[in-house]
C-alpha cells in the first residue's frame, strides 16, 4: 500500500523535514502519526499525496514509485486517494453537493453515477438535508464531514487526514473520528496526522510518532506519548 524506504526531504532554503525514514503501512491500516510540532508529520503526509517529492529514497503509494512519477500520471494515483485537512478548503462559492461532485466531474464521471454517489455520501456523513448549503452555512463540524465526503466520494483506496480534528471542539472531533471509523471499517486505509491526546489514547490504533525527521516509536495499539 504505502512504503517508505529511506526517504529524505530537504527544501530548498536547506531545511531537512524527513531523515531516512522507512516505514509500511498495509492495506486496511489506520495509522496514527504524531509529534511535535514541527517533526516532519506534513511533510509525511504530503509525500503520501504527492504534494512533494523525496529528496532522496524511495516511496511507492499503491505501487506508484512517487519520487519518479510522471506529471501525467499523478491524476491517476490521486483518484486512489483522499485528503482532509484542518481547515476543510471546500470551495465557498459551491454549494455542499457541488463540493463533493466536483471531485467526480474532474475525473470525467457520468452525470447519473456523480448523483448516485454523491447523495450516497451525503448520507453516510449524515448531511443528506444540508445538499443545497454553502460552506459559509455550515458549522466547522459539518464543513469537516462535506470535506470528508468530497475525499471519499470516488473510492480511494486511502485517506490522508492532516489534523481534522485540530479546529473543532472536543464533541465535534469525536463525531468526525466516529465517521474516520465507519470508513476504515469500510475496508479504507487511513493514515491521520493528530495533536489530540485524548483521541489517539482512546482509539488506540497504531501510532507512528516522528521527532527531528525520524520515526522514534512504531506501536501497535500505540499512546500519543507527547505533552498535548
Amino acid at each position: 500500500m504505502i512504503e517508505m524506504h529511506d526517504v529524505w526531504k530537504t527544501y530548498p532554503d536547506g531545511t531537512t523535514a524527513l531523515r531516512g525514514v522507512s516505514v509500511v503501512i498495509d492495506r486496511n491500516d489506520f495509522v496514527y502519526v504524531v509529534g511535535p510540532s514541527g517533526a516532519g508529520k506534513s511533510t509525511f503526509m504530503k509525500l503520501i499525496y504527492r504534494e512533494e517529492v523525496p529528496t532522496k529514497g524511495q516511496l511507492s503509494v499503491n505501487g506508484f514509485n512517487i519520487g519518479k512519477l510522471r506529471q501525467r500520471k499523478i491524476p491517476y494515483v490521486r483518484r486512489n486517494i483522499g485528503v482532509v485537512f484542518q481547515d476543510y478548503r471546500l470551495l465557498p462559492k459551491l454549494t455542499a453537493y457541488e463540493n463533493i461532485a466536483f471531485a467526480m466531474e474532474v475525473i470525467e464521471a457520468s452525470k447519473r453515477s456523480i448523483r448516485r454517489r454523491t447523495m450516497e455520501v451525503l448520507e453516510l456523513v449524515g448531511l443528506k438535508h444540508k445538499a443545497s448549503s454553502f460552506p459559509s452555512q455550515l458549522s466547522g463540524g459539518e464543513q469537516q464531514r462535506i470535506a470528508i465526503a468530497r475525499a471519499i466520494v470516488n473510492n480511494p483506496s486511502v485517506i490522508v487526514a492532516d489534523e481534522p480534528t485540530g479546529n473543532l471542539d472536543p464533541e465535534t472531533s469525536w463525531g468526525i473520528m466516529k465517521l474516520m471509523e465507519e470508513i476504515h471499517y469500510r475496508g479504507t486505509t487511513i493514515v491521520m496526522a493528530t495533536h489530540n491526546k485524548e483521541i489517539v489514547n482512546s482509539m488506540r490504533k497504531r501510532v507512528i510518532a516522528i521527532e527531528n525527521g525520524t520515526i522514534v516509536r512504531d506501536e501497535q495499539r500505540g499512546e500519543y506519548g507527547y505533552e498535548a
